[in-house]
């Protein structure tokens, strides 16, 4: 049987090459089907590769290499396996190898967690060295039970609430290993990755080409977060998922839109685009830099499917299963600051689009209500957009719009 070519799979029209990052497995090792093979990253989306057959494989190219669409970049030998055949002999007193291992090298040591053909993620394996939770004990959500960075998230933080601390008394597992620089090591250097030199290539072009402007306002989360609270019990028990502010957003924005289009318009060269649908994009934050997925006809959906929609898309995203199709066709952007404490900031527009809407951290402040001071949880939002399509007027009237839709989510039921 000839070897199986593993080559770099095609990624969509305008991607021709990247960069084969890292590779999962390593020389000479036996592969099953589907097993994660390879990571690559391209300047738009990172990837995995995946085996098609079970076998040997042979790596062709070194981590780091620059690799084209279809380039082959690995071979399996489906004919070896591993598996001891009938006539191998077996000698009790020793080690057994594998079949594709040659006696002369040392047995290789397996480190305790899932069995040697039980291949997760990389940030699957990573938080089970941090946290001590095998994998394979974890039930997971992803394709064919395959165990995700969420469900690992999950197990933490289960196992962590049922968990008492451990007795001063007990021993308690070594801190995983930190990388320390040299004492005379005052800068480090490293490539930036295709993905970073296209998003830093984008953000400058957008400031370049676009009249951006930026305009605030602030809103009063107390309607949305008292709905939260009344409703989010039911809400799990029906949808298996909590509500989120995101999807308040999300109705919101899609409200905004309808009352002003001019917000949900781009240019092309000379001539104003009008867009009559309503994908928007919802910024994802992964370890390979800020990726947008595209939440679908949000005007069609309800907070539930929006909210598993936006779960979904970020789950795939920081587990680098996102798609060019995934990212592509958004009119309208929203990027979330306050998950990491941001309180103000002035997004930068994604081209071809018109605006963006930033939110940021809630916090509680003293306001002017009926004449009186008090004591609500507010939130600043920021709308970034393209003076050249988009008048001071019409921002402002968006960015109300949302703030009314907000404070007062009935709006939204009566349209108005």
């Amino acid at each position: 049987m000839p070897n199986l070519e593993v080559k770099i799979p095609p990624m969509g029209e305008s991607i021709s090459s990247g960069v084969l990052a890292k590779w999962h497995v390593k020389n000479g090792d036996i592969v099953k089907k589907d097993q994660p093979l390879f990571e690559l990253e391209t300047d738009k989306i990172t990837s995995e590769g995946t085996a098609e057959a079970a076998g040997k494989i042979t790596l062709g190219v070194e981590e780091g290499a620059e690799v084209k669409i279809g380039q082959v970049v690995a071979t399996i030998d489906a004919s070896a396996t591993g598996a001891p055949t009938p006539s191998s002999p077996v000698t009790p007193a020793g080690p057994v190898f594998p079949a594709a291992q040659s006696p002369a090298m040392p047995p290789t040591t397996l480190p305790p967690g899932p069995a040697p053909t039980e291949i997760h993620p990389p940030s699957v394996r990573r938080l089970a060295a941090e946290t001590g939770i095998d994998p394979a004990k974890v039930s997971g959500t992803g394709k064919a039970g395959r165990v995700m960075k969420g469900d690992m998230l999950a197990a933490a933080e289960t196992k962590s609430a049922a968990t008492p601390p451990p007795a001063a008394s007990q021993p308690q597992p070594a801190a995983a290993p930190v990388a320390v620089r040299a004492a005379n090591e005052r800068q480090t250097r490293r490539k930036m990755t295709p993905l970073r030199q296209k998003i830093a290539e984008r953000l400058v072009a957008a400031q370049h080409e676009a009249a951006m402007l930026t305009t605030f306002n602030e809103v009063d989360m107390s309607a949305v977060m008292a709905l939260r609270a009344k409703y989010q019990e039911e809400f799990v028990k029906k949808n298996g998922l909590k509500i989120g502010f995101m999807s308040f957003f999300l109705k919101g924005v899609v409200h905004a839109l309808k009352e002003v289009p001019a917000i949900n318009a781009q240019i092309d060269g000379d001539t104003i685009v009008e867009n009559n649908y309503y994908d928007i994009g919802v910024a994802v934050s992964t370890d390979k830099g800020l990726m947008v997925p595209v939440v679908r006809d949000c005007d069609t959906l309800g907070m539930a499917d929006m909210e598993k929609q936006i779960a979904a898309a970020a789950a795939k995203a920081r587990d680098g299963k996102i798609t060019l199709a995934d990212l592509e066709g958004g009119v309208f952007t929203i990027t979330n600051g306050g998950t990491f404490g941001s309180l103000l900031s002035t997004p930068i527009i994604n081209p071809p689009q018109s605006a963006i809407l930033g939110m940021h951290a809630i916090n509680e402040r003293p306001v002017a209500l009926n004449g009186q001071v008090v004591v609500r949880p507010m939130m600043y939002i920021a709308l970034s957009y393209d003076h050249r399509i988009v008048d001071g007027k019409q921002a402002v009237t968006f960015l109300v719009k949302v703030k009314q839709a907000i404070e007062d989510p009935t709006r939204l039921l009566l349209s108005i």
